[in-house]
């Protein structure tokens, strides 16, 4: 969107219309908001990160971070939303996030998402270039949405370490870590149902699923069944020491195992 423009949303109008996009986006459940416009203008006034991306007139991205220099170097990226996927209103949205926070002394940024989500994992990881350092189970519990229906909300947490090699070289050009030619397969996507192997290798690739999201709808049971192979599978990597190295091909976690 080359005639994308982003300012700070501090106008009652505005805030408004951000948590419309954002209840558009995620469909919540009553009283399930995130966020509400007294909620939105407190943290602008007390200066946190509160902006808007814009079509013309026309909000078509939003999103929040939380943060609290000069006591803390790190900003909590609360929430994020584009009206129109694939479109680069989010990119465009976490790159001036980034920029806003270096200007303010802030080093790192960080949130968490939902690790069965293709599309998010490859923009967190490979387009912005952050890492992905813990694993948590059922984070938030209940979801009070439509995309988390009734599935448990594990999460990664993503830390965005803003001047780490990642990150700014994210910024310019994005690229892929290829995969390993020694990599193991550890979890496989076999029409659509998972499948744990057994690997010696150093490091593995776990696939996930094409589209979750629909999965939570058409098949329930098969939904769960992800969410749990991947939590066996992810999760103890992750607490041992291992660390995610890449997303290949835009569907596998890359992970190197602690040595």
């Amino acid at each position: 969107m080359t005639s994308l423009s982003i300012r700070e949303l501090d106008e009652t109008d505005d805030l408004h219309a951000a948590c419309r996009l954002f209840d558009g986006i995620w469909k919540f459940e009553p009283g399930g908001d995130p966020l509400s416009v007294e909620a939105l203008l407190t943290l602008n006034r007390c200066g946190n990160y509160v902006y808007g991306a814009f079509h013309g007139e026309r909000m078509v991205g939003a999103s929040v971070g939380i943060f609290g220099p000069p006591r803390s170097l790190g900003m909590c990226s609360y929430i994020t939303g584009a009206a129109t996927a694939g479109a680069g209103i989010g990119l465009a949205l976490k790159r001036h996030q980034r920029r806003w926070a270096i200007e303010r002394g802030v080093d790192h940024i960080f949130w968490t998402f939902d690790p069965l989500i293709r599309r998010n994992a490859h923009f967190n990881l490979v387009k912005l270039g952050a890492a992905a350092e813990r694993y948590h189970v059922d984070y938030y519990g209940k979801m009070p949405d439509t995309i988390n229906g009734d599935d448990e909300s594990d999460r990664l947490l993503a830390v965005w370490r803003l001047e780490s090699p990642g990150a700014v070289g994210a910024a310019g050009r994005p690229a892929a870590v290829p995969a390993p030619a020694d990599a193991g397969l550890l979890l496989e996507d076999r029409a659509d149902r998972p499948v744990l192997h057994d690997s010696p290798a150093t490091t593995l690739l776990l696939q996930i699923p094409h589209d979750i999201e629909k999965l939570r709808i058409t098949d329930p049971g098969l939904a769960r069944e992800w969410r749990v192979a991947v939590r066996h599978a992810l999760g103890p990597l992750l607490a041992d020491g291992g660390a995610i190295i890449g997303f290949h091909d835009r569907m596998s976690y890359v992970v190197r195992k602690k040595e």
